[in-house]
């Protein structure tokens, strides 16, 4: 990958590289995420010249193959205790892939994919003069995307920082934790056959989490693009300060409070993003 000129550093922190374009890649399976509103905040925020394109796979693939979807099914994670290794991914989930490609509006929810090994394949697919620090791709999808972590299982995360970074509109629901009391409510009511009434369960925390189809969903995403592109230009994606829309939540409580009640970025920040956007 080219490694671009380096620009000067915004508010005493290393920058590594200013990208000249940013791409957000739409994800059509999700009614209220407005990804044309996230390009503004981002041109607004850190001056930074931002546009919609269409979904990944549509956008650099656009002709779907038996291939491409075996590729995709290859990078799921077969437990969440063990590390991905390599397999030969069924015949059924190479269609479901494949159907999905096709229509990518359907979504897929329910089914975890190693993070980084969907990162290296999408980053093949990148055209090679996009290919470069100069370029920042940030991939909606409805993919569980995990990562495996030093305590021996995979967690869903919000996103996945890197080259291509991506942001999942599922994980942003199943990643950050919901108050304990959600969970002892749902092994309660959950019936004999492990079928769980979820919005029984849901109905006295209505509020307190990002939930499918939420209209806060944007205004929740701006923080995790800024992560992204922060960390695309300085390696350093998040922040201490839990009152800062770098900061890395790891409960649903954390996450609102960031992203909803602030949304703001922490005096440190702010001055990197405003040195941005004067560069």
């Amino acid at each position: 990958m080219p490694s671009p000129r380096r620009p000067p550093s915004p508010g005493g922190s290393p920058l590594i590289a200013r990208p000249e374009r940013v791409y957000l890649y739409d994800d059509p399976s999700t009614s209220t995420l407005d990804v044309g509103a996230l390009a503004e905040y981002v041109t607004r925020t850190l001056g930074l010249r931002a546009s919609v394109r269409k979904e990944f796979f549509s956008y650099h693939h656009r002709d779907v193959t038996e291939a491409l979807a075996q590729r995709i099914a290859a990078t799921k994670v077969r437990s969440m205790g063990i590390k991905w290794a390599p397999f030969e991914p069924i015949y059924g989930e190479v269609q479901f892939e494949r159907r999905l490609l096709d229509d990518p509006a359907k979504g897929a929810p329910g089914i975890l994919y190693d993070g980084h090994r969907l990162m290296h394949l999408c980053r093949a697919l990148l055209p090679p003069k996009e290919r470069t620090l100069g370029i920042a791709h940030l991939v909606f999808t409805s993919r569980i995307l995990g990562t495996w972590e030093e305590d021996g299982r995979y967690h869903a995360r919000v996103n996945v920082c890197g080259y291509p970074s991506f942001l999942s509109t599922t994980g942003i629901v199943e990643g950050p934790a919901k108050p304990k009391e959600y969970y002892l409510l749902k092994r309660r009511l959950t019936n004999p056959m492990g079928v769980v009434p979820f919005e029984q369960v849901k109905a006295p925390f209505a509020g307190q989490f990002i939930d499918y189809d939420d209209p806060r969903l944007t205004e929740a995403m701006k923080g995790y693009v800024l992560q992204c592109l922060f960390h695309h230009m300085t390696a350093e994606p998040f922040c201490d300060d839990p009152s800062c829309r770098l900061f890395n939540a790891h409960w649903q409580s954390e996450l609102l409070e960031a992203q909803l009640t602030s949304g703001a970025l922490c005096p440190r920040h702010e001055k990197m993003a405003k040195a941005l956007r004067a560069s």
